[in-house]
């Protein structure tokens, strides 16, 4: 693991950001958890490791990772604000069950809109709801 800390601490500084203990976490959560978390979620599991850890800490480290373009932001539900750090264009399914949400490759650009020839669009967003296959394969079981 402690490999994996420096890959994280390298990558902040590329990115110009001082590579603090409290920051590495914060990626390196986000990079191997890959669960889209909330502040809250990340706050939760590193301040029982990091006891001084603080949510501002937390919020303030994703608000530089997303302004320098080593996460972003991802809105599954309107009330809250999840961070992926998978940069690249793909799309979101959120299991009604269980809540996880899962990655899946799409072509977002291919993706065309009629009505809006004339209009700027800044961004393109999938996202599916349904039941996961390890939820169904569990309720296909029980029953």
């Amino acid at each position: 693991m402690r490999n994996l800390s420096r890959e994280f601490a390298e990558r902040l500084q590329r990115s110009n950001i001082r590579p603090t203990y409290p920051r590495i976490k914060v990626l390196e959560y986000l990079a191997v958890k890959m669960t889209h978390p909330t502040v809250d979620e990340i706050y939760s599991c590193l301040v029982k490791e990091i006891p001084t850890l603080s949510k501002t800490t937390v919020y303030n480290t994703l608000k530089n990772f997303v302004d320098v373009g080593l996460a972003k932001i991802v809105v599954i539900e309107e009330n809250e604000m999840r961070y992926d750090v998978i940069m690249h264009k793909h799309g979101h399914f959120k299991c009604e069950s269980c809540g996880a949400i899962y990655d899946f490759a799409l072509d977002i650009e291919a993706i065309q809109a009629e009505g809006l020839a004339h209009f700027k669009i800044k961004e393109k967003n999938v996202l599916f709801y349904g039941i996961c296959l390890h939820c169904i394969t569990t309720e296909q079981e029980e029953n």
